[in-house]
């Protein structure tokens, strides 16, 4: 996460951290982690290309007022953002309301898809940070 040393951002990183702390209360939230394939995928790819499809994702799965197959929209695995919606409780707009107090039946604000992209992506670093590559012991 970046911040620019402004109130907004600190009480940014706050929520953040409380959101996750809350999430981590959760049996079914805190189960998730990161397939080593989606590990060495976001690793390849940096945290500006998966920062762009978390919100490309969102807008498009989640944004909506009313979703396409909303409940069944977002897939388990394929993407490390797939998996870092469930974590997060953004996965659906069902999860958002209950998780996130963020309304069904209107279509999400930039600020929202913005707040809840910044979520996705604190999750994955931390994943990503208590996961790190290992080194092959035969040649490192």
């Amino acid at each position: 996460m970046t911040s620019s040393g402004s109130a907004s951002a600190g009480a940014d990183e706050a929520w953040i951290q409380h959101t996750l702390a809350r999430l981590g209360h959760s049996r079914f939230r805190s189960g998730f982690s990161l397939s080593a394939k989606d590990r060495a995928y976001a690793r390849a790819k940096g945290r500006d290309t998966i920062d762009r499809h978390a919100h490309e994702m969102l807008a498009k799965r989640v944004g909506p007022a009313r979703p396409l197959k909303d409940g069944k929209q977002t897939p388990y695995r394929g993407h490390p953002v797939f998996t870092a919606q469930h974590a997060t409780a953004t996965c659906c707009r069902g999860c958002i309301e209950r998780w996130h107090h963020i309304p069904r039946g209107r279509a999400l604000t930039d600020a929202e898809v913005d707040a809840l992209a910044r979520l996705i992506m604190a999750w994955i670093e931390r994943d990503l940070v208590n996961h790190p590559v290992r080194q092959d012991r035969r040649t490192g």
